[in-house]
């Protein structure tokens, strides 16, 4: 079962109870419990919070752990990645698999709220080290939908190298 806020609701194996979310929450230096802010999503989190915490996951299991990245996408989930769409967990997937071994460094996240209450996006801009090759910027955005207190899956993620910098 994962143990992140992260996880695919919708897959029976990914649900963690409540008190999972609240652990993890609390061992992620976030309070669950926080005062509501004007960008409060589920359990009193603001979206700030949310994306601090989901970009510190991302990047770090990205770079030691790719296959811990499946619970975060949903059936309904799509990547385009340098202009190339794929959609379903499965394909997502595959394509973060087939890019091989990789380190970020995170320069800068911005997040606002969605349209839709229950979700916020999420941009974020940084360098690539792919097979320890040089560094590359990047930049990627992800909206992120609420399923639940403290449960999210990634229903847009976008990626683009910029290069020229």
């Amino acid at each position: 079962v994962n143990e992140h806020p992260y996880a695919n609701p919708n897959r029976p194996s990914d649900r963690p109870s409540k008190q999972t979310h609240i652990a993890y929450l609390r061992s992620s230096s976030i309070d669950p419990y926080c005062s509501p802010s004007t960008t409060s999503i589920a359990s009193n989190m603001s979206a700030d919070e949310v994306a601090q915490a989901f970009v510190s996951h991302f990047y770090q299991t990205f770079d030691s752990n790719v296959e811990g990245l499946a619970g975060l996408y949903s059936p309904q989930s799509m990547l385009t990645f340098e202009g190339n769409q794929v959609a379903s967990a499965d394909q997502i997937m595959a394509k973060l698999r087939g890019i091989g071994a990789v380190k970020h460094d995170i320069k800068s996240m911005d997040v606002q709220p969605s349209s839709n209450s229950n979700a916020i996006i999420i941009f974020v801009t940084g360098t690539i080290k792919i097979g320890g090759d040089n560094p590359l910027h990047f930049c990627e955005m992800f909206q992120l939908v609420s399923t639940g207190p403290a449960a999210y899956y990634v229903h847009n993620d976008v990626f683009r190298l910029n290069y020229g910098l």
